[in-house]
């Protein structure tokens, strides 16, 4: 049986929708899904006892999915099965968030589940390699995607986000954890036209949680923006809402480029 850790934005619902049967819902308190209803919300303090519940249930595939911000932890409200996770979380909250991902995923192995990424759960959500859109790149985005390529190295090594606007050789804007719709937004008016939004997983980072994702918005935003259209990484950035998205950057004559990521 297959449980979602459910998060905010339109990834969760995605998934659910896409599923053969509905899997048991859960998420965090302070973190609520926004389309989907959690079957059960719980608090870090209480991960240990979240996890022998869904034991009992007969969960023994767990996916994350969609964004979560970091918990306030009250200390003194930790139950007893969740002391003994204590120090892992604690090395949790003090890592990156690609550190903390892997650190989680260890604690649910750790319980005996198996993590799913939600693009094994639903490999639809991967577009194939290839232009997906009635418009084409031109010969200089070539160009333009290598530079993401290296933004990209760069932001794994900071562990930062995982997507960049970029135009002409420079790089305009780079994605915090705020995320991609907040960095298109904060574009100054006409400063990004002609420009490309780059997106990809960050170099070395575990791909059972936190893939990228754009959808329906993301396009509006990239063409309020101005941009010429948007590169994404094949097999690692998942598209919501698929058929929506390629319709409105038809309709702008933009493109989308599914790209296989040379090797460094």
């Amino acid at each position: 049986m297959l449980a979602l850790i459910a998060g905010t934005g339109e990834l969760p619902r995605a998934v659910v929708r896409a599923l053969p049967q509905r899997p048991l819902i859960c998420a965090l308190e302070t973190s609520p899904p926004d389309f989907v209803t959690a079957d059960r919300l719980f608090r870090l303090e209480h991960l240990g006892s979240l996890l022998r519940w869904l034991r009992a249930q007969g969960v023994t595939q767990i996916c994350m999915c969609g964004a979560v911000s970091r918990p306030d932890i009250r200390w003194q409200s930790l139950d007893l099965s969740t002391v003994f996770l204590l120090p892992s979380i604690l090395r949790a909250l003090r890592r990156g968030d690609d550190g903390a991902l892997r650190i989680v995923i260890g604690i649910l192995e750790g319980a005996g589940f198996d993590v799913l990424a939600a693009h094994e759960a639903v490999p639809a959500l991967l577009l194939p390699e290839g232009i997906a859109t009635r418009t084409a790149p031109g010969g200089e985005i070539a160009a333009l995607a290598r530079l993401g390529d290296r933004v990209s190295a760069e932001q794994a090594r900071e562990d930062l986000g995982q997507a960049c606007v970029i135009r002409d050789g420079q790089v305009l804007a780079r994605e915090t954890d705020s995320g991609t719709d907040k960095m298109l937004g904060g574009l100054p008016f006409g400063t990004a036209l002609g420009g490309v939004l780059y997106k990809a997983p960050k170099p070395g980072q575990d791909r059972r949680a936190d893939l990228p994702v754009i959808g329906p918005q993301t396009a509006a935003r990239c063409a309020e923006a101005g941009l010429k259209g948007i590169i994404i990484e094949a097999g690692g950035v998942m598209v919501l809402d698929q058929t929506d998205v390629i319709r409105r950057l038809d309709a702008e004559g933009m493109f989308l480029w599914v790209r296989e990521r040379p090797s460094p």
